[in-house]
């Protein structure tokens, strides 16, 4: 048993020398890191400077993040009130040809202007008439109210 309990001594001893090597070992290397050693080429390694850069680099990220999404919600109100369809149907008003049209500008929320032109051999008339929700104050006629039923299947 006393051969035993010296083996069992001597591995320990041995296994706690080798642990106490290695850890002065990773604290040299600790150091080294702390302490901005490695420099090679004028750009040093430091743990607490790349740490520090970091820390510095996910402040702005963080900032240009909250940046960009205010400005995509602006962007996004204004696309809506923007012209997004356009839709344009050519007749014949009065014999005269298919001269004559009706042109649909609307947003996706059906607000723009309707267009229209007829035209006879004497005469040419420009109408425009503002549109509000895929509809006017004004009477429609059913070439204009076929541009807009096209301009908002455009949206779909």
């Amino acid at each position: 048993m006393i051969l035993d309990s010296n083996i069992l001594v001597g591995v320990l001893a041995l296994t706690i020398l080798a642990l106490t090597i290695d850890v002065f070992c990773l604290r040299r290397k600790i150091r080294t890191m702390m302490k901005n050693e490695n420099c090679k080429d004028g750009v040093c390694t430091d743990i607490g400077e790349t740490l520090s850069a970091t820390a510095a680099s996910i402040k702005d990220l963080t900032e240009f993040r909250a940046d960009m999404e205010d400005y995509l919600k602006t962007v996004e109100k204004r696309l809506r009130r923007a012209n997004q369809a356009t839709e344009t149907i050519r007749f014949n008003a009065f014999g005269g040809g298919g001269q004559s049209f009706a042109t649909a500008f609307v947003n996706e929320e059906g607000d723009g202007a309707i267009l229209s032109s007829l035209y006879a051999r004497d005469r040419v008339s420009v109408f425009a008439k503002p549109l509000a929700r895929f509809d006017s104050e004004f009477e429609l006629t059913d070439e204009e109210r076929r541009a807009i039923s096209l301009a908002k299947t455009k949206l779909k």
